[in-house]
């Protein structure tokens, strides 16, 4: 070793707390003092968004006092911004005694401490909250036991004529169930049924045509598989009767924004897929723009999350996906993947949807979907280990091996 690393000096990467308090025992630390020291060794940057000027001084203020900091709009400092986002940074423990003392401030400042304490419980919690088992079939119960395990293959299987990478390919009801039985057999832990393509500037398609095409093959698969199977609609009638013929969970690409979906997702109280999309599969890829996409979506997410639970549906049972490739550049995309584990701050299991999409084309110059294998594979480890629970995929074989080596490295299992 040379003069200039004589000390091996290494910064770890790693935010787990149990992590950490083991390196601390490595040390030779007592364990009660680890339990102390963990605290200051876990580091949290939170953002929070238009908080009026008093408040954002005195947010300001209690973070400095407690040894952190929060990064504040020039001109909040001087009075003449109405409200600013605001940038926080500190330790656990300084966080700890932060909010502690900003419940007894006005200014709606409680109501912010409970937010931030939570997106910090959600964050470091090794699985979000998960719905009681015995309110569920046997197939949900082992589907959720997996969850806790490992991150989930959720199989795509298009009945429809148009869809933008398999269009035709299992249009009869036949060949879609045999579809079905092959991913199953390659490692699929959900099949996803979906009648009308979402692909953009896809034609709408009537409820009836919908029907027609996804309730045979879920009524065939789900005589014959012991895996759940997802509804891809975000008509609430086409949801209804494929809940009716046996598929067990829905999957809404406009995030259950239809008070009907929300209030048949409630009456069956069945785990649901709320996706974020900006516009409708005619308009969402016309010039898409934000400022923060990571951050919109998520407020898109928790505004949806609070609409299905005042609905009657449990949080326990609502799944998020921030819609990649549903109204986003290819910026926007890989900064959802990127900044994956941000939506664990939500609360709730994650599915991250990238298979053979635009975006992956773009980057890779593989213009025909059926062949953007490497690209997928790529997005789906790096969504694991920033923290997605299910990946939804066309090559049901491939991404299982992918989802268990990433699975190994990110978790280890």
């Amino acid at each position: 070793m040379t003069d200039t690393a004589a000390f091996n000096a290494r910064v770890y990467s790693s935010k787990q707390i149990e992590e950490l308090k083991e390196e601390m025992a490595k040390v030779g630390s007592e364990w009660q003092g680890v339990e102390h020291m963990a605290p200051k060794a876990r580091h949290f940057v939170i953002k929070v968004h238009g908080l009026r000027n008093p408040a954002v001084l005195i947010l300001k203020e209690e973070m400095l006092a407690k040894g952190g900091d929060c990064a504040i709009h020039r001109n909040a400092i001087v009075g003449r911004a109405e409200r600013s986002d605001c940038l926080l940074m500190g330790t656990e423990r300084a966080y700890s005694s932060m909010l502690k003392d900003l419940r007894a401030q006005p200014f709606e400042l409680a109501r912010l401490a409970d937010e931030i304490q939570a997106a910090i419980d959600n964050y470091v919690k090794p699985f979000p909250s998960l719905p009681h088992r015995e309110s569920l079939s046997k197939t949900l119960q082992r589907m959720y036991l997996e969850m806790e395990k490992r991150t989930l293959i959720m199989g795509i299987l298009n009945t429809t004529p148009d869809s933008f990478s398999d269009g035709g390919m299992h249009a009869s009801a036949e060949a879609s169930v045999e579809h079905g039985l092959l991913m199953a057999s390659e490692g699929a832990d959900i099949i996803d049924v979906g009648g009308e393509s979402t692909r953009p500037g896809a034609e709408p398609v009537s409820p009836e045509e919908e029907i027609s095409r996804v309730v045979p093959v879920i009524r065939e698969l789900a005589g014959k598989i012991k895996l759940p199977i997802s509804i891809d609609t975000f008509k609430p009638e086409v949801a209804r009767a494929a809940l009716d013929a046996g598929a067990s969970i829905i999957n809404d690409i406009t995030g259950l924004g239809c008070p009907k979906m929300r209030g048949l997702a409630a009456e069956r109280r069945v785990p649901s897929i709320i996706m974020h999309m900006k516009g409708t599969p005619q308009t969402m890829q016309q010039n898409p723009s934000y400022e923060d996409v990571v951050s919109e979506v998520m407020a898109f997410l928790r505004e949806r999350i609070a609409e299905a639970v005042e609905a009657g549906l449990p949080e326990e049972f609502i799944i998020i996906d921030p819609g990649v490739g549903f109204g986003k550049t290819v910026s926007h995309n890989l900064a959802i993947i990127r900044e994956l584990a941000d939506f664990k701050a939500i609360g709730r299991p994650i599915l991250l949807a990238t298979s053979r999409k635009g975006f992956i084309g773009k980057i890779t110059g593989v213009q025909q979907a059926s062949e953007r294998v490497e690209g997928t594979a790529a997005t789906v480890a790096l969504g694991i280990a920033n923290g997605a629970n299910i990946v939804r995929v066309h090559d049901v074989r491939e991404m299982t091996r992918v989802a268990r080596m990433a699975d190994a490295v990110a978790r280890g299992v």
